[in-house]
């Protein structure tokens, strides 16, 4: 299967709102239980790239959308702002083919680009296929916590990944390193 990132637009909004349904409905990965409208997820992708954050999208030869991710604020305290919290999701027949990686690499060299320093991953349900792709990302385990969310009848895990984004921590950023355009 061929396909191509880019970075989303408002158009592709339309294809996010059923590949993330599908995910709040059937998976563990988020823990919404009622999935959002599609003018909702339209308000979350204006207020995530109003924020200067990448937004970006698998769209195959054919123009078919298989899958999408982001990177957004971990916490918004100015302190927290060297930090970003990664979201990857596939349509079902887009899983197990390499997209997930790919578009959380290139989510990673974006999110580099504009001066995060770390990315998190928190990761609903434990879900071991997406522990193992932010493990082949270079991610590292930095915590664990049991029974944080109760969806398809079972208590779910939530784990937590990180890793060093550019220089990481290994030097102090300055004030013409602000990442994004966030205010």
């Amino acid at each position: 299967m061929s396909f191509v990132i880019r970075t989303a637009a408002l158009g592709d909004i339309a294809a996010f709102t059923e590949i993330y349904r599908e995910s709040v409905l059937n998976g563990v990965a988020s823990y919404e239980v009622d999935p959002p409208t599609l003018d909702q997820m339209a308000t979350r992708f204006t207020a995530i790239t109003g924020k200067g954050y990448p937004y970006i999208v698998a769209v195959e030869q054919t123009g078919l959308i298989l899958g999408y991710a982001y990177a957004s604020a971990f916490r918004t305290r100015p302190a927290y702002r060297w930090l970003v919290e990664d979201s990857v999701y596939l349509a079902p027949e887009a899983r197990g083919r390499g997209i997930g990686k790919a578009l959380l690499a290139e989510l990673i060299r974006r999110c580099t680009d504009c001066g995060f320093r770390q990315m998190v991953a928190v990761i609903g349900g434990a879900h071991p296929a997406s522990i193992a792709v932010h493990s082949a990302a270079g991610f590292a385990h930095s915590g664990r916590m049991s029974a944080t969310g109760f969806k398809h009848g079972r208590w779910l895990d939530t784990v937590f990944m990180q890793r060093p984004l550019g220089e990481g921590a290994e030097t102090e950023p300055s004030a013409t390193d602000f990442p994004g355009t966030m205010a």
